[in-house]
């Protein structure tokens, strides 16, 4: 089966928002990386929910996003620790934004898109998560800061 580029960036979208998710549980119930992975691959793609069937997601996406932020998590942190006031250290945030926050930061130090559509696509992730708030506008503003620093001439 072919899939047109439109349904691919769709995948791709929804793998970013797997991520946040799949990175969020990791936290919240100190499940191992490989064992969430494998769940969301299972389970979550493509899932029926209240009638609802969930995007299917780009595996390769998801899993790239998954490895990255696991293996570069002290060096996300601290990027996203640098973009943030002083008075609001990682720890202190939302564990959602954490969590988008450590998948944007894996993307970013990945290097394959560019900085301008991470920032613009984790924005409309934020989005879906807190839609009434103002989270999609922090979000940008952090994310911007981080793309600098982790690619300074991707601008």
């Amino acid at each position: 089966m072919t899939v047109s580029n439109n349904q691919r960036r769709k995948m791709r979208a929804a793998a970013r928002l797997y991520a946040v998710q799949a990175l969020f549980q990791m936290e919240a119930i100190g499940q191992t990386v490989d064992a969430v992975m494998q769940e969301f691959e299972d389970h979550r793609f493509g899932e029926i929910f209240d009638d609802i069937e969930m995007q299917e997601g780009d595996v390769d996406t998801f899993r790239g996003l998954m490895e990255r932020a696991v293996d570069e998590q002290a060096r996300i942190d601290q990027m996203t620790d640098r973009a943030l006031v002083a008075k609001w250290p990682l720890g202190r945030i939302d564990p959602t934004l954490r969590a988008l926050f450590r998948a944007a930061g894996a993307e970013l130090i990945m290097g394959d898109t560019p900085p301008r559509v991470v920032i613009t696509e984790f924005v409309d992730v934020a989005g879906a998560f807190f839609p009434d708030g103002k989270e999609p506008r922090f979000v940008n503003a952090v994310l911007d800061h981080m793309a600098h620093e982790a690619l300074p001439g991707g601008f």
